[in-house]
């Protein structure tokens, strides 16, 4: 269940970019949940937030090639790649950081020839 940024819990800081999923199963390794009790039960919140980079992809295998290397990244868990704007978004925990992500897509840009940025 995907709870809006519109209903955070009360004790939370939040940037515009943060989602929360309510999971009633075990957690992923890889997620930090905040946990809190519900009825006698443990319902778990993961703190998603979304990333965008600026990427000069060309073609679907520079897309596919993104994705592949973004997956990889323990704490990813969804990446959206547009070719025709240039954009890609990864939503991940908190357990990820942007300078992590960025640098393994410079690797890939050196590589290619491609252009990477951290979106502002």
């Amino acid at each position: 269940t995907l709870i809006t940024p519109s209903q955070p819990p009360q004790d939370l800081c939040l940037s515009p970019n943060t989602h929360f999923v309510r999971s009633d199963s075990s957690r992923p390794p890889q997620l930090h949940p905040k946990q809190t009790r519900r009825n006698h039960r443990t319902v778990h919140l993961f703190i998603m937030t979304e990333t965008r980079f600026d990427v000069g992809m060309t073609c679907e295998g520079c897309a596919n090639a993104v994705k592949r290397i973004l997956g990889k990244v323990d704490g990813v868990t969804d990446i959206q790649a547009n070719v025709e704007a240039k954009t890609v978004v990864v939503t991940h925990g908190d357990s990820v950081s942007k300078q992590e992500m960025l640098e393994k897509l410079q690797k890939w840009s050196q590589a290619s020839g491609k252009s990477v940025a951290l979106a502002s």
